[in-house]
């Protein structure tokens, strides 16, 4: 396996870019750990395929360099790099039975037929398809075939990384979590370094021992799923990680206080002062309490989901939500209050650390 060094990655598409803007990746510059299970998270045209296909060196990078256990490996080919790569769509052989289709990165390398048989029917099992082993994959389901697909690139034992763009497109909700649980199990079994590209929170939460969310061309986050919950780095990973999302609402600060159209909000600290265009005050919904004490709400609608209810509500001009246990009942004089212990303060979008 490798450590992979991302040293000031910056690509464009375009002809001589000069602002940032013109980088469909920004400036990327992390070194991820040997053995590590990452996921790139982010929304469509955010950089993280470009990213996937500069480590896989499907594509050069327009500036900086890429480096495998310290060594350069940028202007090399994808052949020279030791890698797998899993793509979003189906990429087999259709004249090759299942069989073949898997032994054959190992017949390729040399591997002894005995060894061949034994590692291709272990993930025969792990994807499901002992039962198809000899049928020619042209007459396999698309889901099948990306079984075959993804089976391709984790039957190898020597390589530096195992990349996976979007691999479960295809596939099947139920089938999903079972590959995405075999993939946690077969990470834990033999140490590889991986790589998963997904727009889906879950995939990238259940899948990853870091996730790097991705927005807007650049790295805004790594952390843990713990991490990212608690703890948002940028308004960005609020919004997108969890559901429903983070709350964030426009405010002043005033010492210790958050003044959010006209309320003031107790923060439980002083945030030092910043120069910034926006200040604004984020909470996630599960920490926002709907009762009989604080700031006077209207409640807009209740979501009843079975385990938990989500209130839609208006505080001070601004739409914010709350998770309530299913049992509790809101209040017809429903006021509205906020852990000061889980409160995130933003200064252009970027979360300002207490005490910093």
């Amino acid at each position: 396996m490798a450590r992979i060094t991302l040293d000031h990655i910056r690509h464009a598409y375009g002809i001589r870019p000069s602002a940032p803007n013109d980088y469909a990746l920004r400036e990327v510059n992390h070194e991820w750990s040997d053995g590590g299970a990452y996921a790139l998270l982010g929304p469509s045209g955010c950089g993280k395929t470009t990213l996937l296909n500069i480590i896989s060196g499907l594509l050069q990078p327009s500036e900086g360099r890429i480096l495998f256990d310290g060594e350069d490996v940028t202007d090399l080919p994808p052949e020279a790099r030791n890698i797998a790569q899993v793509f979003q769509f189906p990429v087999i052989y259709d004249t090759m039975t299942v069989y073949d289709n898997l032994a054959f990165p190992l017949r390729n390398r040399g591997v002894a037929e005995a060894a061949v048989k034994r590692r291709v029917e272990e993930i025969l099992e792990m994807t499901g398809l002992p039962d198809r082993a000899n049928r020619k994959a042209r007459g396999l389901t698309a889901d099948q075939k990306q079984k075959i697909s993804l089976g391709r690139g984790l039957v190898r034992n020597d390589v530096n990384a195992i990349l996976f763009d979007e691999p479960l497109t295809v596939i099947d909700p139920h089938m999903k979590w079972q590959l995405r649980s075999q993939l946690k199990k077969l990470h834990r079994q033999f140490g590889f370094t991986m790589v998963y590209v997904t727009h889906d929170q879950t995939e990238a939460l259940t899948f990853a021992d870091k996730v790097v969310v991705m927005y807007d061309g650049q790295i805004v986050q790594i952390g843990t799923p713990a991490e990212l919950f608690v703890t948002p780095r940028h308004t960005f990973v609020g919004y997108f990680i969890g559901s429903p999302g983070m709350n964030v609402l426009p405010m002043q600060i005033d010492g210790a206080t958050a003044v959010i159209g006209g309320e003031r909000v107790d923060l439980g600290f002083a945030p030092p002062n910043k120069t910034a265009a926006k200040m604004e005050f984020g909470i996630r919904p599960e920490f926002v309490r709907i009762g009989r004490e604080g700031h006077p709400v209207r409640i807009d609608k209740v979501e009843d989901i079975g385990r938990h209810k989500i209130v839609r509500a208006t505080f001070a001009g601004q739409p914010v939500a709350a998770v309530m246990p299913e049992e509790n009942e809101v209040p017809a004089d429903a006021r509205i209050a906020f852990d000061p212990k889980a409160i995130n303060i933003y200064a252009d979008s970027w979360r300002v650390e207490r005490g910093a």
